[in-house]
């Protein structure tokens, strides 16, 4: 009984014989020092205090005063909590307007030529349905055509297929064309503009990668699809009977009298310069 009497006034509130007998100090003016023995509470709590005329009583300590005086250490508590809020507020608060803005998850950016490569490598085997390129100027990837044809590869293998749109010279590019020959048409189409054209390369019409400064050491990775859309809607440049049309005005203009020869004649003519080098 001694053990559960502890526990049951363990908590920090008024058991329900504390509470009986608190009423009824009030109501009587005192309560018998004997009954608080089922109600120490009223004792650690300084609800009752001894009678000054006779140690068999308590005298209990009203109300109001009995609130105020229990109140007093929660109240500095709270004083101390608000202080040390203004404390930090006063430090703090000036250094908000020099906070970044919020990232945008739909569009990054990604820094150095290694990881550049690493990323679009990476979307490469993820894509599913298609991926289409705009790349400028009449060479397909001088220095890259061998991770070009690995990522081409990896689409392709996935079940997807490759639309590319380049520049008129690169018709007449050994390497390009060693390109085409490694993939074969039924996964590939390309079309060729004569205007210069930025570079993008769009995975699934879901994210678009683009330079995000003049060079290849950034590029921006948009995920926003509004944005995507709106650079997938690019014109895709001449139709493949238009293309077939210039390199017929090309062959006859020159004499040659194959794509083989047309192409050392064009080399030779200083029109497109010849590249040295393997794949």
């Amino acid at each position: 009984m001694t053990s559960n009497t502890a526990g049951a006034h363990a908590v920090d509130g008024l058991c329900e014989s504390a509470t009986a007998l608190y009423a009824t100090a009030l109501r009587e003016g005192r309560v018998a020092r004997s009954d608080l023995v089922a109600a120490p509470c009223l004792v650690r709590r300084a609800l009752v205090h001894p009678d000054p005329n006779d140690d068999r009583w308590m005298l209990p300590l009203p109300a109001p005063a009995a609130l105020t005086r229990l109140l007093i250490p929660f109240a500095r508590e709270v004083s101390d909590h608000l202080s040390d809020a203004a404390a930090l507020l006063d430090t703090l608060l000036p250094f908000a307007s020099l906070a970044p803005p919020p990232s945008d998850p739909t569009i990054t950016v990604i820094h150095g030529n290694d990881r550049i490569m690493d990323s679009l490598r990476e979307a490469s085997r993820a894509a599913r349905s298609e991926v289409l390129t705009a790349q400028p100027g009449g060479n397909r990837m001088v220095t890259n055509l061998r991770a070009g044809l690995e990522n081409a590869q990896a689409v392709i293998e996935a079940g997807g297929r490759l639309r590319h749109l380049y520049q008129h010279p690169v018709r007449y590019s050994r390497r390009f064309a060693a390109y085409l020959d490694h993939l074969g048409p039924e996964h590939l189409e390309v079309r060729t503009m004569e205007q210069a054209i930025d570079r993008l390369i769009v995975f699934d019409r879901e994210t678009a990668y683009l330079p995000a400064a003049p060079g290849t050491e950034s590029a921006l990775v948009i995920r926003h699809p509004a944005l995507v859309r709106y650079l997938v809607h690019r014109r895709m440049g001449i139709s493949v009977r238009t293309c077939r049309s210039h390199i017929a005005r090309l062959t006859q203009t020159l004499g040659a009298t194959s794509r083989t020869h047309l192409g050392a004649l064009l080399i030779g003519s200083g029109i497109v310069e010849d590249e040295p080098g393997g794949l």
